[in-house]
């Protein structure tokens, strides 16, 4: 099919059995971002039930036919993707909307808006419909429709002043009616009656519980860089609390730890380590894997070893900051309960009456689903000058990509250089990191004090290689730091 150029209202015959169709745009210095979304509709144009909305924070239809792929940033264009599956729509479907919500400002804020349809099987361009936006926080660009058996697309271009949740009210869905959060909201009290804590664990008797002591360095040759003597663990407060599997997988990491930092000329030092989680979106696989869980519980051990009390201060983030409760090593099992959360889904009205929030937990409304990661570095920057101590600092600072702030990031991390705080990121798995890949490369600092290293899943390291890899640069920044006496 050759590309057509299309005007509001036209339509054309669709053969392809599998499309994309992406929404673009030319950013801004002010402008928002936007975010492409699909309503399932029945003949009678609603939709079934919440779950035939597709977007960021639900970004896969139960049957699988449509799901939202993700943005892209290559230059001043972005673009967001929504793949159908034809063939796969269940009957009762008889229309995909295709929609998208600005967030932080209005689609005429943004230049080349622009709707393409492409064949997923081939990636010709069957359609493309520029659209024109004045006021609009939420739009629908096209719309899949079924007639005969045969399935159209036309160009709608029609535009909501009442944003995404006006948007999904006409479709049918049920919208949350509580007023939207802001980011003031994060540090107040929540305004939810807490619910109440569940009852403590039972704890066996002391005498039931071995002493933690330090297994033996690594023999095997699969260690060959393992020192003949076995670096000696720190023995943390709160560490004899621990269920006995966490506390044993514990004691082999913090061995570890004092391997890696032994291998790099750093045995025996002190850090203050502070921890910051990617709560974005695109991030929700990750928690409901329990990915994220098991990364805190591998950090909690860096912080065991180089911190003189084993605590570990966090942050959580998206489009806001949040400060979580400092993790103390004793509290990690529920610590990991009650604070590895991503944003909670706060468009559809809960089937349930909301039970609250826990004593101390962040409401994840107020966090966002965007990626602003220079607002968090600007607070824990913040922090550290606010809490001096005699100890560098180590940010461990983990995210799955989709960086588009990069001259803020800069900005940030480079007014940081005399500030003694090393910023190790860690990517996992997704792309597009941005101006966090090329600070190795990047000119007119004093001293390197970023590192950054990606994989494509964190789970699959072993924790001789993450821990080497999240310490390599750490003890030599530590050192130029000192002779230029940062630290």
């Amino acid at each position: 099919m050759t590309a057509t150029s299309m005007s509001k209202g036209g339509n054309l015959p669709v053969t392809a059995g599998t499309v994309q169709v992406e929404l673009g745009w030319f950013a801004a210095p002010g402008a928002p971002d936007a975010d492409a979304s699909a309503l399932l509709l029945r003949a009678d144009g609603r939709v079934r039930n919440d779950g035939d909305f597709v977007f960021y924070n639900q970004p896969r239809h139960a049957s699988g036919a449509v799901s939202h792929l993700g943005k892209r940033r290559e230059g001043g264009a972005t673009t967001d993707t929504v793949g159908v599956n034809l063939q796969a729509l269940e009957p009762e479907i008889d229309r995909v909307v295709l929609g998208a919500s600005a967030d932080g400002g209005t689609f005429g804020q943004l230049s080349g808006l622009r709707l393409r349809l492409i064949d997923a099987a081939t990636g010709a361009q069957l359609a493309l419909f520029e659209m024109e936006a004045t006021t609009e926080t939420a739009f629908i660009g096209g719309e899949l429709y079924r007639r005969a058996g045969q399935w159209k697309f036309r160009a709608v271009g029609q535009g909501y002043a009442s944003g995404l949740a006006g948007l999904a009210t006409d479709f049918g869905i049920s919208v949350d009616e509580e007023p939207s959060l802001t980011a003031s909201s994060v540090s107040p009290a929540p305004t939810f009656p807490p619910a109440p804590s569940p009852p403590p664990t039972p704890t066996p008797a002391p005498a039931a519980r071995p002493a933690p002591t330090a297994p033996p360095a690594p023999t095997s040759p699969q260690n060959p860089m393992a020192p003949t003597s076995s670096p000696t663990p720190r023995l943390v407060k709160g560490e004899e609390q621990l269920p006995v599997d966490m506390r044993k997988r514990l004691s082999l990491r913090k061995e570890q730890v004092a391997v890696s930092l032994r291998k790099h000329g750093a045995e025996g030092v002190s850090a203050r380590v502070i921890l910051v989680l990617d709560a974005s979106g695109s991030m929700s696989f990750l928690y409901t894997k329990g990915v994220v869980a098991d990364v805190v519980e591998r950090m909690a051990a860096v912080a065991a070893q180089l911190d003189d009390d084993g605590e570990m201060q966090a942050w959580t983030f998206a489009s806001n900051p949040a400060r979580l409760p400092d993790l103390a090593l004793g509290d990690l099992p529920q610590w990991l309960e009650h604070h590895v959360r991503v944003g909670e889904l706060t468009l559809f009205r809960r089937k349930k009456p909301r039970k609250g929030l826990l004593p101390g937990q962040v409401d994840m409304r107020a966090v966002g689903i965007q990626n602003e990661e220079q607002k968090v570095i600007a607070e824990v920057r913040a922090y550290v000058r606010e809490h001096p101590a005699a100890a560098p600092t180590l940010v461990l600072f983990f995210s799955d990509g989709g960086v588009y702030r990069n001259n803020e990031i800069e900005t940030e991390l480079r007014q940081a250089v005399d500030e003694p705080i090393f910023w190790q990121f860690v990517g996992l798995g997704r792309s597009n990191y941005g101006v966090l890949e090329r600070f190795d490369t990047l000119p007119g600092r004093r001293v390197d004090n970023v590192g950054f290293f990606a994989v494509d899943d964190i789970s699959d390291v072993p924790d001789a290689e993450l821990y080497d890899r999240l310490l390599s640069e750490f003890p030599s920044w530590m050192r130029e730091a000192k002779r230029l006496g940062i630290i």
